[in-house]
């Protein structure tokens, strides 16, 4: 099965976080900050992966590292459980809407991390929840992943619904692109022989 477990402890966050990949959607998700546990919760169902993630972060500071530890964790643990990466389908792409919000997402598990995000909210904050978030937990989740990632959204009005938009939109290119071509024959997806 590929799974993977990381924990990340740091001065500022301690995150105990598991996944497999071949899941159903199921999600266990607390750490401390209401709105990315709601993202991290539709993340799963949407990815079909099972998530559990813990966090104990310096919420007295600001959301800022937990959100950010969170996103690096979600990838140390995405890389690990792809293991050789041997029959992945490895690229997907998306249109998401969400109610007026529509969200373009593209990816490609290149072992080459970037993240190209050309989203704009139009308020500061989701609740509690800075909107600038949004893109600190998908600069670390790329990074750590090894994902060549690009999320735009053409257009919106609601923070929530873009957020939302972003986060379920890369959650069924991640679903598409982790699915495992039987065509492929058990080989990497790259013509070097290695991602």
């Amino acid at each position: 099965m590929r799974a993977a477990s990381v924990s990340r402890r740091t001065a500022e966050t301690d995150v105990a976080l598991s996944i497999a990949l071949d899941g159903t959607g199921k999600a266990e998700i607390a750490t401390g900050v209401g709105f990315l546990d709601h993202m991290l919760e539709l993340f799963a169902r949407h990815a079909l992966v099972d998530l559990t993630v813990t966090v104990k972060g310096d919420l007295h500071v600001d959301q800022h590292h937990t959100t950010e530890d969170t996103g690096i964790a979600l990838g140390q643990a995405l890389l690990q459980a792809l293991g050789d990466k041997k029959g992945i389908a490895r690229y997907a792409d998306i249109h998401l809407p969400m109610d007026e919000t529509l969200t373009r997402v593209a990816l490609d598990i290149s072992g080459r991390p970037f993240l190209v995000f050309r989203t704009t909210f139009p308020t500061e904050k989701i609740g509690a929840f800075d909107t600038e978030l949004v893109r600190e937990f998908f600069q670390a989740f790329a990074i750590n992943a090894g994902l060549t990632l690009h999320v735009e959204t053409l257009y919106g009005a609601n923070s929530h619904h873009i957020a939302e938009s972003c986060f379920k939109g890369v959650a069924r290119c991640l679903r598409q692109a982790l699915s495992v071509d039987p065509r492929e024959g058990g080989r990497i997806p790259s013509t070097k022989g290695t991602l």
